[in-house]
């Protein structure tokens, strides 16, 4: 394919065979360094300008030119490296005529190490005296003006190693991410629970409501499905004893793609064998606390719009009586299919062939009437049975089950069950869900007689729950779209 170049592009090609020419790699080679931008400007940051003159540290840096002044036979250039930038001085009576000419050469975006002193400028700016420099990558494309950045946010997410060079909040925010992932791992594992590892390819669809990503395996000619959820396969490490297990995993759901919404995205999925619902809410109000003071030290956040308060106790309430706070309709009552769709068309509320049910007609008004009034942290739980293939009846009300979601800002954050573990009831609802899928319903599930299988060797009352990881990454981050905290969301390419 023929690429055409821009005028820059062209000059910093000539400049990089000119590297070569003088027999050096213009991509470079092993470098040591024993130094980070950030940790020495922390060390010597209080230390005054004069006390240098008896400070002759040395350190080895690495990073990207972010920053050139040429000042004939001295300048000051900036690098950066993982941890931030640092001002190097350089001069061509401490390196030499010939390093201070192939630094001359160089263009912001290059990479170089430099070997030198710490000291500090009468500005007050601890910087770098180079006695050492070393060409180590040139950089072919020039970086987006300093002043602008990225400002297409396509773009951003596009080439997001230049968005993580110019965007320190990016760079925060990638660095940022794992440590909540180890704080998490950290929490669960001093919680008793072992993490483990489940297979991403299936041949069934279960475990949640949604539609499946198809692969074909081409040495068993066989369609497969990535997994829309961990769920199933976790819950048979309940029958064979584990009885404390996690994992934190991509999970794939062939849906549309909005702020709050990617195609792959990472969820954690717990399962605690003689636990139930109640559990659940205190080890998911312990979880986010623990992110919050371990990692942020703080306990109020700024999310969709709202200011956040994690500090609990959590508010915890039904369904039906969030639904009859917000319309006087008390789904509680003992109610016809006919009388409960009647309720339905008198307030505007469409129901599809598949959703002419009790449950799902509670659903509909509770997605409608109450879910955006959800702000600071709520346990919602007693969900219908028709929406909630996977979870144990409610022992008062068999028209309910012991689910709860975890809603923040409006938006659900966690989803967990006492788990059903009556092989026969798992069966029956099942079957339901063919029929589901018979009017219509492409997200229902297979039935997976294997699982039933599992639970006819018996499975221990339980509790389990599923975190959506990224939208947990958006609370703590303050970040009001996926792709924000994702490093490389799902986009449509390019023509």
């Amino acid at each position: 394919m023929e690429r055409k170049f821009t005028d820059q592009e062209l000059v910093r090609r000539e400049k990089a065979e000119k590297i070569r020419a003088l027999g050096m790699d213009p991509y470079g080679h092993r470098f040591e360094r024993n130094g980070l931008a950030s940790e020495i400007k922390e060390k010597y940051k209080d230390i005054p300008h004069d006390d240098f003159e008896n400070i002759h540290d040395e350190y080895t840096i690495a990073g990207r030119i972010m920053f050139i002044r040429k000042m004939g036979k001295a300048s000051f250039f900036t690098i950066k490296d993982k941890t931030g930038p640092i001002q190097v001085y350089i001069s061509v009576n401490d390196i030499g005529e010939d390093a201070y000419n192939l630094f001359k050469s160089a263009d912001i975006g290059d990479i170089v190490g430099v070997r030198g002193n710490v000291m500090k400028t009468k500005t007050g700016e601890v910087t770098i005296k180079c006695l050492e420099y070393t060409h180590l990558v040139k950089s072919l494309k020039p970086l987006p003006e300093k002043f602008h950045g990225l400002t297409d946010v396509e773009e951003r997410y596009r080439r997001r190693y230049v968005d993580l060079i110019m965007n320190d909040d990016s760079r925060n925010i990638a660095f940022m991410r794992p440590k909540i992932i180890r704080c998490i791992q950290n929490y669960m594992d001093n919680e008793g629970f072992t993490e483990v590892e489940t297979p991403i390819l299936t041949t069934l669809l279960t475990g949640a409501s949604a539609r499946p990503f198809v692969t074909h395996h081409n040495a068993q000619d066989l369609d497969m499905y990535l997994r829309i959820a961990l769920e199933l396969p976790l819950k048979r490490l309940l029958v064979g004893g584990m009885e404390a297990v996690y994992e934190i995993g991509r999970v794939f759901r062939n849906e549309g793609m909005d702020p709050r919404h990617n195609p792959e995205f990472t969820e954690l999925e717990a399962y605690l064998a003689y636990s139930n619902l109640d559990g659940m809410m205190d080890l998911t109000e312990g979880l986010f606390q623990t992110v919050a003071k371990e990692v942020f030290g703080k306990m109020n956040y700024h999310f969709g719009g709202y200011d956040i308060d994690l500090t609990g106790p959590w508010k915890r309430v039904s369904m039906v009586d969030a639904i009859k706070e917000q319309t006087g309709i008390d789904f509680k009552k003992d109610m016809t299919l006919d009388e409960a769709l009647e309720l339905a068309a008198s307030h505007d509320i469409e129901v599809e062939e598949h959703e002419r049910s009790f449950g799902h007609i509670v659903n509909l008004f509770f997605e409608k009437y109450v879910e955006e009034t959800l702000i600071q942290p709520t346990f919602l739980y007693g969900h219908p049975l028709e929406i909630s293939p996977l979870t144990k009846k409610n022992p008062e009300d068999p028209r309910f089950v012991d689910r709860f979601e975890l809603f923040i800002a409006g938006k659900e954050f966690a989803n967990a069950y006492t788990e059903l573990n009556d092989p026969v009831d798992q069966l029956e609802r099942f079957e339901a869900q063919i029929k589901e899928r018979e009017l219509g319903n492409d997200e229902a599930n297979d039935i997976d007689m294997d699982f039933v299988e599992a639970l006819e060797y018996g499975m221990p009352p339980a509790g389990g729950i599923g975190y959506g990881i990224d939208r947990m990454m958006m609370l703590f981050l303050e970040q009001e779209s996926i792709r924000d905290v994702l490093l490389f969301p799902t986009m449509k390419p390019l023509d």
